[in-house]
């Protein structure tokens, strides 16, 4: 997979910056540690120096929850990176807040944007400019463990989420009273929290969000219904969370997983190579099923974004579109699917009948014309509402409809305090 990524820059359009290119230029790209991601940037970006000589980069990590202050800390105070890696939800924040800059727009025409991405690219628009520009998204799966569904004699994949959860009590094992192997290992603040509102809520008929995302609308009768259905996974002996089977792990759902004490869980794309590399045992992956046989599918689509801060100038920023350009072509996104498993964002490629086929991306392909990806106006806040509201029900026995109603209401107020300020 690395010596791929050796000859990508001879295949990236503008890559070559020229021998005769006097000026020595240093980037600094930042993004949160996470190990197949950092491992293939590495190699990009040896990739990249070897075919621009003149241009130097040092990427630099950290953690996931210090990662927004990190970022916007730095670049207030003139420093930290040139191109950073950003969640597709935090664009609203750091746009409003003046930490990037728009991509000029004779390196990155908009048609030629919006006909190489798609819809999804008009997420990174605001005040008519695109911000940045995303290498590869992801969407929801189920991770499923094939030696546990044949020690319990499940012979197919589920179809409906009453299969599912059937299937989850088959191959929970519980031992005085504490569950060893879980049938389905939840996360709300994983995945969890996204599969209620994008996928649950609108397969029981309602919709998260009004068109605009101005209002919240899941606090609705079908909402509460999908609420009360997935809060009761636990109670029905199918599931258990991944904090009660790995405690103090970073992803104890996923954790779980590959130490074979779960038997499903709901997970992006992204988590494909770091699976694929760390399972002993017989996995594989299939769609999320819907709520009737043939019924309605939903999906939840995200994406990390690469975009430039507004430090960079001149001969940085010159370089900076240079990388750019580099980090989203064809090839890069190839590569990437290879060494991290997420989807490329290139809707030609998306399209390639091989990745369709594959049985391990296939159903993560099959999702991207069903899926949506949600409208943040405060990423952490918003999500921490719906996490709190799943956890009051376990944790502190809350009446859902009570808990459902508590994060609509935190959530409506972030919505609209930014659309006050952001017309």
């Amino acid at each position: 997979m690395r010596k791929l990524a050796i000859g990508i820059c001879v295949l990236a359009v503008g890559c070559a910056l020229g021998a005769a290119s006097a000026e020595k230029v240093s980037l600094t790209y930042w993004q949160y540690q996470y190990d197949s991601k950092v491992a293939e940037v590495n190699s990009l970006i040896t990739a990249f120096e070897k075919a621009n000589p003149d241009i130097t980069i040092k990427q630099e990590n950290f953690p996931y929850d210090s990662y927004i202050s990190k970022v916007t800390s730095a670049v207030a105070a003139g420093q930290g990176p040139d191109v950073v890696n950003l969640y597709y939800g935090w664009l609203p924040q750091f746009t409003s807040g003046g930490y990037l800059q728009p991509l000029p727009p004779e390196a990155f025409p908009a048609k030629q944007l919006e006909a190489d991405i798609g819809p999804l690219i008009t997420s990174s628009k605001f005040q008519g400019k695109y911000w940045a520009m995303p290498t590869a998204v992801r969407t929801l799966a189920v991770f499923y463990n094939k030696d546990l569904f044949k020690a319990a004699g499940i012979t197919h994949t589920p179809k409906t989420w009453d299969e599912l959860v059937a299937d989850g009590s088959k191959i929970q094992k519980v031992n005085n009273g504490r569950v060893q192997v879980a049938g389905i290992a939840l996360q709300p603040n994983g995945q969890d929290h996204h599969l209620f509102r994008e996928v649950l809520t609108r397969q029981w008929g309602g919709k998260p969000y009004t068109t605009n995302f101005k209002t919240i609308t899941y606090n609705s009768p079908a909402g509460l219904e999908a609420f009360k259905y997935y809060t009761s996974w636990i109670s029905l002996g199918a599931a258990t969370s991944g904090d009660d089977l790995f405690p103090g792990s970073g992803n104890p759902y996923r954790d779980a997983f590959i130490a074979g004490r779960a038997g499903m869980i709901f997970d992006g794309s992204f988590a494909i190579a770091t699976i694929r590399s760390s399972a002993k045992f017989n996995w594989g992956t299939f769609e999320l099923p819907t709520k009737t046989p043939g019924g309605l599918r939903s999906n939840f689509a995200s994406y990390w974004v690469n975009g430039i801060t507004r430090g960079a100038t001149g001969a940085k920023l010159d370089a900076s579109v240079k990388f750019l350009k580099f980090m989203t072509s064809e090839a890069t996104q190839r590569d990437w699917l290879k060494n991290v498993g997420e989807i490329p964002a290139s809707t030609k490629l998306a399209s390639d009948p091989v990745i369709r086929k594959d049985p391990v991306y296939g159903p993560f392909v099959a999702a991207l014309p069903y899926a949506h990806a949600t409208f943040f106006a405060d990423e952490a806040g918003q999500r921490k509402a719906v996490v709190d509201a799943m956890n009051s029900v376990w944790l502190t026995k809350t009446d859902p409809a009570k808990a459902l109603a508590s994060a609509a209401a935190i959530e409506q107020k972030a919505l609209d305090v930014y659309f006050k300020s952001n017309k």
